[in-house]
């Protein structure tokens, strides 16, 4: 981008937009649609190789499939996100597992903790939602301790679920000045992100698989709790909400490799390491 182009660039208002999109994963129930993301957390931990007694700290831990698979490795887990009621989530499923977790509200673009305070430092699919992504970025890194590591699942551009967020831009245009979500699933932005504070990104190409009784009952699930679909279903009205919903069939369909008539549809994302300089 030329100098000009970037005078006349969009400036994102920041503040403005985490309060909607606070607003948006409060809606619903998106510990309905995150639990059955269990194993991506798993993966992750492994990926990780966390050792017991490290001290973790999961990022926009939604309903804690992360945090619930370093805490089954015995690390010191504490689990923040912004949004209280998935924590409270997270909360239930340690203490049925009986598991020890500190469970607090924290920003991921203002974490609450000193620097290099942990060994670990994890997000699925959550801190790649930050409208500021520079300064989350920075925040992963600042909490880090050196030689520890950063590790996250980002949904890459080309996924299904990548594309199921362009298809909600293509009704309900994101906000101004805020980058795409799925860069996060790019080594190329990666790079960008982590200059300066990481020695390597290691990345790995993965997929998870979302398994429901038919396309229809996908989309119903989704309108009903994951936040971003409920309120993109809301703005929607007529004409617009049927087109739209004839997108999301017809992007469900394309990719649905189940030869029946139940779901079972792979969405790809990037497994990613970052060691902390």
């Amino acid at each position: 981008m030329s100098a000009a182009d970037s005078a006349f660039a969009p400036v994102a208002d920041f503040a403005a937009v985490k309060v909607r999109q606070q607003a948006a994963w409060s809606t619903g129930n998106y510990a309905v649609v995150g639990t059955t993301l269990q194993i991506v957390g798993e993966n992750l931990c492994e990926a990780l190789d966390v050792r017991a007694g490290s001290r973790v700290l999961d990022v926009a831990a939604g309903n804690g499939n992360a945090t619930l698979a370093a805490a089954r490795r015995w690390c010191d887990v504490t689990s923040t996100d912004y949004v209280a009621s998935l924590l409270d989530s997270g909360r239930a499923r340690a203490r049925a597992e009986g598991l020890s977790v500190q469970f607090e509200v924290a920003d991921a673009e203002a974490l609450p903790y000193g620097d290099a305070s942990f060994d670990v430092v994890m997000s699925t699919f959550g801190v790649m939602f930050t409208p500021d992504q520079q300064k989350a970025a920075a925040e992963l890194a600042r909490v880090c301790r050196p030689g520890g590591r950063i590790g996250l699942a980002n949904w890459t551009p080309e996924s299904f679920i990548g594309q199921v967020f362009k298809t909600i831009g293509k009704y309900i245009p994101p906000p101004a000045g805020v980058k795409s979500p799925a860069l996060w699933g790019t080594k190329a932005r990666l790079e960008e992100l982590f200059d300066g504070s990481a020695r390597t990104i290691t990345t790995i190409d993965r997929h998870f698989t979302f398994r429901y009784r038919s396309p229809a009952h996908f989309i119903e699930v989704f309108r009903t709790f994951y936040g971003p679909m409920n309120k993109a279903f809301a703005a929607l009205e007529g004409e617009s909400r049927a087109a739209f919903v004839a997108d999301l069939t017809a992007l469900i369909e394309s990719r649905n490799r189940s030869n029946d008539a139940t779901l079972v549809l792979p969405s790809g994302y990037l497994e990613v390491v970052v060691e902390r300089l």
